[in-house]
């Protein structure tokens, strides 16, 4: 599987033709046109019978309430949908099990048309990936023939739903821990299957992690990779004489160390006269020593432990530093602890404490800021918690709350025809959180003064844009009494064209995945705190054009049965 799109060439403005190679496939071989559900071969082959299969049809991809009570989304999966678009082809073993699976009276006829879909008539605008998003604008707009278009549905469906609500969740998790925290994805463990880990990886990183302990993961994506040792490791050592190997050249290779064991147990007789919280620490556990001291022999550059094996403090504290301090006589620098039980917050702060009197005692320039690293089923709340209460965590290692998106299971993205044959069509229910938003349209993002996005607004294909410094009516779609104008000092067009189809027009390049994230803490940071909060967060304003809003209601009257009383 190759991750990364081969596209070479390309026009102008970053925007590539058709001419330019092939798109790969998708990340996961497992997506394919067979990916769906049966009901959209049904359809398919219900619109061929009637002789509607190759109708022009537009859909919106979209949801309609944001994810974990927060007033944003992320949107991700895009690329995958361009991979799996891009690859469209049913093969004939695929034929011939959709055949079995339908009615026997199914004409033949039907396979071969199957045969020659290969969505070259269809068309994808999309929003960026790694875009902010909101409720009923469209994330995704696709047109071509409509059964063709009807078989994408299921598939993209599902490469945008978890994408996007994992995406959206790493970024919640980086706005509470701040800009200057490591945050480090460590949920391949818990996550629902191979999929779900090598996806929450890739999304995770996306929406502003800086690393994963994913090895899978970082072969595909090029996602930094992290990791140390486990309690494992440390409880298989019984003591310092089960070490064979005790020499240890210097990190400029000037100079050997023939018993490394030996320097640290010296190093350690000096830590005893620094004090702890409560009191001077005693005997450390010896076998947590030699695992340490282990560790640092085979990764003098990279040592970093697991210090809550047995006690923080009193064993686990004192111990790195002395392997530490051992290791920078030989002109090596610890990258630091991981604490993955216990009160954090106490826990960083005693130790922060330690490191910072190690260096006053023994001159040891910058050891007071050695880092910690903090695990242990960490998630949002927990995260603010730290927070409330002090503590001196550097990096943070997410893993099961974060990549299973323990607070909200799904984000509820769907797909619903817009128009067909140039007539709009609308989805109506009694539930008006339900009802769509009928033809083609455009989206924009108008943004005001201080450079935040103000508003998004939805307007008919053929409207004129909205321009800077006009003064434009924004209306809610649905409820007449919220109206607002808005003069913006920016206008943000939204939807980019990223498959043209067999019309002669160019097409977005794929960005990188570095690319796509950088995109993503840049549009995080064009949206006011308010909206951000973990807390009663204030509502982003998604909006209609007075045109739009006219004939949303005109149709809606339109459509709608009359009663009759009797």
């Amino acid at each position: 599987m190759e991750a990364k799109p081969k596209i070479n060439g390309g026009g102008k403005d970053g925007r590539q033709n058709r001419s330019t190679p092939a798109i790969n496939g998708p990340t996961n071989p497992m997506v394919t046109p067979l990916l769906t559900d049966l009901y959209q071969f049904t359809m398919a082959y219900a619109y061929w019978k009637a002789g509607k299969h190759n109708d022009r049809a537009v859909f919106d991809l979209y949801f309609r309430r944001n994810p974990f009570g927060g007033e944003y989304t992320v949107f991700a999966g895009l690329e995958e949908c361009i991979r799996f678009i891009a690859n469209f082809k049913l093969p004939k073993e695929e034929i011939a099990f959709v055949r079995e699976c339908l009615s026997p009276t199914c004409e033949d006829g039907f396979f071969d048309y199957l045969g020659g879909i290969d969505c070259s008539d269809v068309e994808v605008y999309a929003i960026a990936e790694g875009s902010v998003v909101f409720p009923k604008v469209p994330l995704m707009r696709i047109e071509g023939p409509v059964a063709a278009v009807q078989l994408l549905e299921t598939p993209f469906v599902n490469l945008i739903n978890y994408a996007s609500l994992v995406t959206t969740n790493a970024a919640r998790h980086r706005f509470v821990a701040g800009k200057s925290k490591l945050l480090l994805e460590f949920g391949l463990r818990r996550a629902q299957g191979p999929d779900g880990g090598i996806g929450a990886s890739r999304y995770c990183y996306m929406g502003g992690f800086d690393a994963t302990s994913n090895c899978a993961a970082g072969k595909l994506f090029g996602i930094p990779l992290r990791g140390t040792h486990s309690h494992a490791f440390v409880s298989s050592f019984t003591g310092p004489d089960e070490i064979t190997e005790k020499s240890l050249k210097s990190q400029d290779g000037s100079r050997v160390c023939k018993d490394f064991v030996s320097l640290t147990q010296t190093w350690l007789s000096k830590l005893k006269r620094l004090s702890l919280s409560e009191g001077v620490f005693g005997e450390t556990n010896q076998s947590e020593l030699a695992a340490f001291v282990s560790y640092a022999l085979a990764f003098p550059d990279n040592f970093l432990a697991l210090v809550d094996t047995y006690d923080v403090m009193r064993s686990g504290v004192p111990n790195f530093c002395a392997v530490a301090l051992a290791l920078n006589d030989m002109g090596y620098k610890a990258k630091g602890i991981r604490l993955d039980s216990g009160d954090l917050a106490y826990l960083s702060c005693e130790t922060r404490k330690f490191f910072h009197n190690v260096e006053k005692e023994f001159q040891v320039l910058g050891f007071g800021k050695t880092n910690i690293t903090a695990s242990n089923d960490l998630n949002e709340e927990t995260l603010d918690a730290l927070n409330k209460q002090g503590h001196e965590v550097d990096s943070f290692g997410i893993g099961t709350y974060l990549v299973t998106c323990f607070a909200q299971p799904a984000l509820g993205c769907v797909f619903k025809l817009v128009e067909i044959n140039d007539q709009p069509r609308i989805k109506l229910s009694e539930d008006v959180s339900k009802v769509s938003i009928p033809c083609k349209k455009r989206s924009f993002r108008l943004y005001g003064k201080e450079g935040y996005a103000l508003v998004d607004i939805m307007s008919g294909e053929n409207e004129p844009p909205p321009k800077v410094g006009q003064r434009i009516l924004c209306r809610h779609p649905f409820n007449e009494s919220k109206r607002a104008y808005v003069v913006p000092q920016r206008v943000e067009d939204l939807m980019k064209c990223y498959w043209p189809g067999s019309a002669e027009k160019e097409r977005e390049e794929l960005p990188t995945l570095e690319q796509i994230r950088n995109h993503c803490m840049k549009q995080l940071e064009h949206m006011r705190t308010d909206h951000m909060r973990r807390l009663n967060p204030t509502p982003y304003k998604v909006s209609v054009s007075a045109k739009l809003y006219e004939f949303i209601h005109f149709l809606w009257l339109n459509e709608a049965p009359v009663g009759e009383l009797q």
